[in-house]
């Protein structure tokens, strides 16, 4: 090639204007903070919503039914990954064809709400007892509208399109009653009981918790090993004036102890220790743990204490026996000194529950404070004291330590505090610290400890048989006025339990992932009975009368009635305030029956929200198609929504269900304000755009906990600009395009039917992963068609054809055809995830006033040749193109080669003719010869226009054959 001179270019013609580039006004700076607040009101103003459930009537319907979340704060990334993804589905559902509603909710009752006046309060020094009950409530409802058109602005600023105008609220009258009628479907089922068991307390809320209220975090306790002597033993009368050890974690529970636990197969050892602090006196402890037990007292022991098998010595320790054998016997509480409960002998009881993990093989029985010591004290007649006060302080009226400390107090149960200083006067503390590291549940809301506390509340039976009306005993077997009313199932071999119905339900349902129905199986399995009460202020009352003598509660449907209109007028504060003789009518005198005060656990209100929500909006027996929720919902809202259901209608309220992790930090921790890597949606909307949290949500593998930061947003905001830029691309290709220039099908060039081949496939992999609810294979696969298919590859190939070729070429007339057919195509795909590009990428090419993309329904692709060969010879053609292009990239990086247009290649023989695949391959030169591929630089001349070096141009910038043609 000879050099080419300025003056020479001088003189060379300019043939830019010949040349057919992308034109449009489509930005390539998204600008989506700006951008998005603009769609939205233009969604609103045109109303999306609406006129698409008017277009969508009568089609097949799917309902993505809304987990409520609490009206308390600003939104969180949790909440937006939550709300983004379900706006996703809705949106994938509607473009499936589907009439695909979504009615946004709140659950606005319950103690984050409470908690929050209380403390206004508390800032205020004033107590919430102090203000009157009505006003209390008002506050709490005024609190909750706050936050409700809060949340739901910043809800509408991610992109999610629903029914703002009317979301369910569960503080609506309406709701209300429903709620409430739920609450007396049990009632008057009988699968509803007061009783007294140990629940989950918090001393600082004074309530009742859920399990789904409470959290788990790592303590340290005092630990301590406390001495029963033993003053009775039937089966083994040498044992008497020995001492069983125990050992606890819970000091606090030593007041209220009133027996002791061995297991009937574990062996023990009575040891009598001959140094140290405790010298001469006898132990029995576990075989297994006593060497433990020894070192932490700083003793050992005696050598042939007796010749009896429990004395006979081995080495240092005693000949192991059976606790079976103490069946029978006694001991006695270490302040037994003080009389009165004190005094009473202790029983030793068979518990299955007694291991030898740790401890000393003894277990001390509170039946007040654990579920293990509750059952088993009940089946020997061993009833609770009730000695610990709603703020987890012993009665003033308590012999020992009553009024003196809150039991969670960490002074008051330390092992310097008054606890171990009694036992240890009275010589019953063996060991005590307080090092003992380990897990503790605490309220969710206030970060308090909370106890396990034996008070009268309202129970839904799990193993109880539905359907009875029947009363029974009170199975508290306390014999209290405070339990009068307690009322559970009859016995009905046949009839159904509710744990049974549920587990029923739960093999009924499609489970997302299916792993999943592992955790929720599990729980229904082994929860105990429901414990619907609590004892606050703001929440649904429990609207029962009981009966002071007989305890029963009453049943009469023309009450309930009553009740329930009285909700519909006035909502719950009806029952507070209202007249219940009115209530109860001509028929029964108030002066007969305790109103029942109580609230509703929050978790039966949002449990009961498909009752208000899905059969009250599209009709009685409707379910919705999915329940959608974080991991933690399988013990809250999927489970009590499923227990709800299953107690009134004998079935779920949902076909399938979907649990979706958490998100972390960008190094995978959880988001904390005291760690300061909280990262905040709101600002990422301020300054990205909600699409980019849009695409991170869809991108993520969602089932699994999922990590958000700069990092892996500045990878999402890469990946969507590479999707925008395919947009503009297309829209630039497709400047001017109508109908009138499109090619049929059948006379397309092979790329292009491959191409449309290949959208084929990508059309069913979208449909499959939509379905699957799996938006991470979905975007993988949007994305990956447009980078790798259209970028990389068709659009590569053909931009010389786009912009050389003349423009009733038919070859460059179907690549615009095919262009077209991706847009209709690519924009509707993405329309899920990313809401605000769609639209402005549809508005870019068809502008109008009320129209929006979100009205299309997925694309009708062109029916293609039933030929599957295309699909394979292709792939041998692109794999030798990436070969080809491996082979020129030393070249490039040299300088030898600059461009691939300027290279020569020989690649092995191909059923295609050299020029076609020159064009393929973008090269100057290709020669079919057996071998490897092989480079070198091309001697041609550049094309003035099409920049093509080919053998046709005499000199550079001189033109081409086809270039010239179209220039002439």
């Amino acid at each position: 090639m000879t050099e080419t001179t300025d003056s020479s270019r001088a003189a060379q013609p300019d043939y830019r204007d010949t040349v057919f580039l992308p034109k449009t006004d489509f930005p390539m700076k998204a600008g989506l903070a700006a951008k998005e607040p603009a769609i939205l009101e233009r969604w609103a103003k045109i109303g999306v919503y609406q006129r698409l459930r008017e277009q969508r009537a009568g089609r097949e319907r799917f309902i993505l039914h809304d987990g409520p979340p609490y009206a308390n704060g600003d939104l969180h990334m949790g909440h937006a990954m939550n709300k983004i993804l379900k706006d996703v589905i809705v949106r994938s559902q509607s473009l499936l064809g589907k009439d695909a509603p979504y009615i946004p909710g709140w659950d606005c009752h319950g103690l984050p709400i409470e908690w929050k006046i209380e403390e206004q309060y508390r800032a205020k020094k004033q107590s919430k007892d102090e203000v009157p009950p009505a006003e209390f409530r008002a506050e709490c409802r005024a609190y909750a509208e706050k936050w409700v058109g809060i949340q739901r602005e910043q809800f509408q600023r991610l992109g999610v399109m629903g029914d703002w105008d009317d979301p369910y609220l569960t503080m609506k009258f309406d709701a209300e009653a429903t709620i409430a009628g739920e609450l007396l479907k049990f009632a008057t089922s009988g699968q509803l009981y007061r009783g007294a068991k140990p629940v989950m307390w918090s001393p600082v809320e004074r309530t009742a918790l859920a399990e789904a209220e409470v959290e788990y975090e790592d303590v340290v306790s005092t630990q301590i090993d406390v001495a029963f002597e033993i003053v009775e033993a039937p089966n083994a009368p040498e044992l008497v004036g020995a001492h069983a050890v125990i050992w606890t974690t819970t000091p606090w529970t030593i007041p209220v102890n009133q027996a002791l636990a061995y297991g009937p197969e574990v062996e023990y050892v009575a040891v009598t220790v001959e140094q140290g602090e405790f010298s001469g006196r006898r132990f029995v402890v576990a075989f297994d743990l006593l060497a433990a037990f020894l070192n932490k007292i700083g003793a050992l022991p005696s050598v042939g204490v007796s010749s009896d098998k429990r004395g006979a010595s081995l080495g240092n320790h005693s000949v192991p026996f059976k606790g079976s054998e103490l069946a029978g016997a006694t001991a006695r509480h270490p302040m037994h000194h003080l009389g009165g409960f004190f005094a009473r002998p202790r029983p030793f009881l068979p518990g299955d529950f007694v291991t030898t993990d740790a401890g000393t093989g003894l277990v001390h029985m509170s039946p007040d404070h654990g579920e293990d010591d509750f059952l088993l004290c009940k089946a020997h007649g061993i009833d609770p004291v009730f000695a610990v006060d709603d703020a987890g302080f012993y009665r003033p009226d308590w012999l020992w330590l009553g009024g003196q400390g809150s039991v969670i107090n960490k002074k008051f149960v330390a092992s310097d505090g008054p606890i171990c200083t009694d036992l240890k006067e009275a010589g019953a503390l063996l060991a005590a610290s307080d090092d003992f590291a380990h897990s503790y549940p605490h309220s969710w809301r206030s970060k308090a400890k909370i106890i396990f506390r034996c008070t009268p509340q309202w129970f839904i039976p799990m193993d109880r048989p539905a359907g009875s009306a029947a009363q029974a005993e009170d199975e508290s077997a306390a014999g209290a006025a405070d339990f009068a009313g307690f009322m559970p199932l009859a016995s009905h071999n046949n009839a159904p339990t509710l744990r049974n119905l549920a587990l029923d339900a739960i093999e009924r349902t499609r489970w997302v992932p299916e792993r999943s129905i592992n955790r929720i199986r599990s729980m229904v399995e082994g929860r105990p009975d429901w414990v619907i009460s609590r004892q606050r202020a703001w929440g649904v009352p429990i609207p029962l009368y009981v009966h002071r003598q007989s305890g029963d509660y009453l049943r009469d449907e023309a009450v309930n009635a009553r009740i329930l209109d009285a909700f519909r007028q006035g909502g719950a504060d009806a029952w507070f305030g209202a007249d219940h003789q009115a209530l109860l009518g001509p028929d029964y005198a108030l002066a007969d029956y305790e109103v029942v005060n109580d609230i509703l656990d929050v978790w039966f209100d949002s449990g009961s929200t498909h009752s208000f929500v899905i059969e009250a909006r599209y009709g009685e027996g409707t379910r919705a198609n999915l329940y959608l929720e974080g991991s933690d919902q399988h013990r809250g809202w999927f489970q009590s929504s499923l227990l709800e259901s299953a107690g009134t209608r004998g079935r779920a309220p949902y076909d399938a269900v979907l649990t979706h992790g958490f998100a972390l930090d960008g190094q995978g921790r959880k988001m904390s304000k005291s760690l300061g890597n909280v990262v905040d949606p709101l600002k990422i909307i301020g300054e990205s755009g909600a699409d980019i949290l849009r695409l991170w949500v869809a991108q993520t593998d969602y089932f699994e906990d999922v990590r958000i930061g700069k990092e892996v947003l500045a990878g999402t905001g890469d990946a969507y600009r590479k999707i925008r830029n395919t947009f503009r691309y297309l829209l630039g290709a497709l400047d001017g395009f109508t109908d009138a220039e499109k090619v049929a099908v059948g006379k397309m060039p092979e790329l292009e039917l491959y191409i449309l081949h290949k959208l084929g496939q990508l059309d069913v992999e979208l449909r499959a992963a939509a379905e699957a609810f799996e938006f991470n294979r979905y975007a993988r696969a949007l994305s990956d068609f447009m980078n790798e298919d259209l970028s990389a590859f068709f659009f590569d190939i053909r931009k010389d054809c786009l912009y050389c070729d003349a423009e009733s070429d038919p070859k460059r007339r179907a690549y615009r055809t095919v262009l077209d057919v991706l847009f209709h195509a690519l924009v509707r795909y993405a329309a899920p995830i990313l809401a605000f590009t769609a639209e402005e990428v549809w508005q870019a090419r068809y502008p109008s006033e009320d129209g929006s993309v979100h009205f299309l329904e997925w694309p009708e692709l062109p029916a293609l040749p039933g030929d599957d060969a295309i699909s394979t010879e292709w792939a041998d053609i692109r794999a030798l193109r990436e070969k080809v292009t491996e082979a020129i990239e030393p070249y490039r990086r040299e300088k030898t080669i600059r461009s691939s247009l300027e290279a020569n290649v020989t690649v092995p023989e191909m059923l295609r003719p050299a020029a076609e695949l020159a064009e393929i391959f973008i090269v100057a030169d290709v020669k079919l010869q057996e071998g490897e591929v092989t480079v070198s630089r091309t001697d041609h001349e550049k094309c003035g226009r099409c920049w093509r070096l080919l053998p046709e141009v005499e000199a550079e910038g001189a033109l081409c054959h086809r270039c010239a043609k179209v220039v002439s």
